[in-house]
């Protein structure tokens, strides 16, 4: 379900009700622990966490006027999500956190390439998705990401 939300604030306004609650607490656990440098904004009809033009001012090779997409939080139709690209691009964090899983929450881990979906608001494992958003600063992302967007095009 993409937002028409044009602000962040505006965003988590204009949640349901029963997903209030959660998607705040994972916004305060990410802003909490993610490593200076990142910005919060809306991107692709959702929350985002990017690396902002300033920074990086290449942007995104889909679309170099877009900043250079981290980690992002959505209420999506049927659950919640975790878009996180470091997961996707860096195979120690993905075995890291694949690990930390189980030892968070009694549920089975449901995740795609970067999206870590949650069907039920009450079983985030809101300190885990925390300590998550510590492990890369906006160098680290930028240089895993350089060297996969490179590389794929060579």
């Amino acid at each position: 379900m993409r937002s028409e939300a044009k602000t962040p604030d505006e965003y988590f306004e204009t949640l349901p009700e029963d997903r209030k609650e959660a998607m705040n607490e994972l916004r305060k656990q990410i802003k909490k622990n993610l490593p200076k440098g990142f910005k919060e904004a809306i991107g692709y009809g959702m929350v985002g966490y990017c690396v902002p033009h300033s920074k990086y001012p290449n942007g995104y090779h889909c679309d170099p006027k877009q900043p250079l997409p981290f980690l992002g939080i959505a209420s999506q139709k049927n659950f919640i999500a975790v878009y996180h690209m470091g997961i996707y691009a860096d195979p120690k964090l993905l075995k890291w956190f694949t690990t930390e899983f189980p030892k968070h929450s009694k549920t089975k881990l449901d995740m795609g390439k970067s999206c870590i979906r949650f069907k039920k608001p009450d079983q985030i494992p809101f300190k885990l998705i925390g300590e998550l958003s510590t492990k890369m600063t906006p160098d680290d992302w930028i240089k895993i990401y350089e060297a996969a967007f490179l590389k794929s095009k060579k």
